[in-house]
């Protein structure tokens, strides 16, 4: 019975992670990028506006404090054994096209940060809260599809925001440290629950201290490596381009199966690790601080950046460069993206396996902060404010469990979520796109203007 539930699900993951999906996420990032006229140029202009305070807007924290928890739900373990996966399945060309999707994902990351501000609503106790729900209810007039992104969020973030990375962490701290994955379990769990329990504020301040470190720490662990395998460097990009195109072979077993394959995987793992598209990092944007909703789209847009075009292409070009000056790792016998990581990092003595370990760690940690943060304000949209401790209780509940736990299950499940999160979202990002393209040439020039007062919510529950 058991078997004949997972294979339906699994069924349904694959279809709705299919094709459809991914010519609807790619082709809104090319849409996205065409109406605002390629936003992208004006990336290096969000990155200085996201340590620029703006303390006389109104927001519950500052622009940078919202992206590192955007950041902290986006970079995760997807950033290491998703590229690891791609690699494995897609063949190294599957690295260009995730770091494309990438480039492309910025547009949309951008589109639906501002919107999430533009319509976001203030409480009678101070707090800002938006996202896709209230972009859909406000903008839209179709509140009834803003429900259904909020339950598919909130449902979800107890899967991929929770479960999954705590599992994550336990199988890698009993794999390289030794301990118990129940152990592990109880002190995420309260590690977890010292921080969510003081609200957004909370969660803000460990990810500004934590995103950062974390990863300035991987990307400085993978140019040491890849100054180790500096003498495959060059021949590592000639191969990664070359597959991406047509099927070949490399040093090291490495095969590339021609352009569909490499596409699909590439673009899958891309737009599966920078969520742009998802609608769930302008649930964080909603909350900053700031005078005008472009101003917060483009700090938010760098998200995507650093998660694809950075940390991304980092881990391809170090698991490629890594298996090339490796023959020992077969390849031909690897369709798990997880064992290929870590045999890749294995082969660095002493460094490889303690930024693989520490990666995970961190990475999957602060997924855990910024998910919590997500999947509260996405419950407390259709159920009310009532909800929020009951929710976290839970919250911290499956962190517990979730080690114990097999996960295959949960994670196709939250996987499926995730995508049905994305379809409400693309709706509200494609029919408001001319008041993205209004509001980007009215502000583009000027991020000084005052944007107007936001409307108060008078029906919070």
């Amino acid at each position: 019975m058991f078997e004949t539930i997972n294979s339906i699900v699994q069924s349904v993951d694959n279809f709705v992670w299919g094709w459809g999906m991914i010519l609807l996420l790619l082709g809104t990032h090319i849409f996205m990028t065409i109406r605002t006229r390629g936003i992208q140029r004006k990336v290096f202009t969000g990155i200085k506006l996201s340590v620029t305070k703006d303390p006389d807007a109104e927001g519950e924290v500052s622009q940078f404090g919202a992206l590192t928890t955007a950041l902290a739900a986006t970079i995760g373990t997807g950033n290491i054994i998703g590229v690891g996966t791609a690699i494995a399945l897609g063949g190294p060309g599957a690295v260009l096209w995730c770091w494309l999707t990438g480039v492309f994902g910025i547009a949309t990351k951008y589109s639906e940060a501002l919107i999430s501000v533009k319509y976001r609503v203030k409480t009678r106790d101070g707090r800002m809260l938006g996202g896709a729900m209230y972009a859909l209810e406000r903008g839209l007039h179709m509140k009834w599809l803003g429900i259904l992104f909020a339950v598919f969020g909130g449902v979800a973030s107890f899967g991929i925001g929770c479960a999954t990375q705590v599992n994550a962490i336990a199988s890698v701290c009993k794999e390289n440290l030794g301990i118990p994955p129940a152990m592990v379990g109880v002190v995420v769990a309260v590690l977890v629950a010292l921080v969510i329990f003081g609200g957004l504020k909370s969660i803000s301040s460990v990810c500004e201290k934590l995103v950062p470190f974390m990863a300035i720490f991987y990307v400085l662990g993978c140019l040491i490596i890849l100054i180790i395998n500096y003498d495959y460097l060059i021949p590592a990009l000639q191969t990664i381009v070359t597959l991406a195109f047509k099927p070949g072979a490399a040093a090291g077993g490495l095969v590339g199966g021609g352009i569909m394959q490499a596409l699909h995987y590439g673009v899958a793992r891309g737009l599966f690790s920078n969520e742009s598209g998802m609608g769930s990092a302008p649930i964080a944007a909603a909350a900053a601080q700031t005078r005008n909703p472009v101003r917060q789209a483009l700090v938010s847009s760098t998200g995507t950046f650093w998660d694809t075009v950075v940390v991304c292409a980092m881990t391809g070009l170090v698991l490629v460069t890594s298996i090339m000056k490796n023959p020992a790792i077969d390849m031909g016998n690897i369709t798990d993206g997880g064992i290929l990581t870590s045999l890749a990092f294995d082969q660095i003595p002493v460094i490889g396996p303690v930024i693989l370990v520490l990666g995970i760690i961190t990475f999957a940690f602060s997924t855990v902060l910024g998910w919590a943060y997500y999947g509260e304000r996405c419950i407390e949209y259709f159920a009310g404010k009532k909800i929020m401790i009951p929710y976290r209780i839970l919250y911290i509940a499956v962190a517990v469990i979730a080690p114990v736990v097999s996960l295959n299950l949960i994670w196709l499940i939250a996987d499926i979520l995730n995508a049905l999160m994305a379809i409400p979202n693309l709706i509200a990002v494609l029919l408001l796109s001319p008041l993205i393209v209004s509001e980007t040439k009215k502000y583009i020039n000027d991020l000084d203007k005052k944007d107007p007062e936001p409307v108060p919510y008078e029906d919070e529950k």
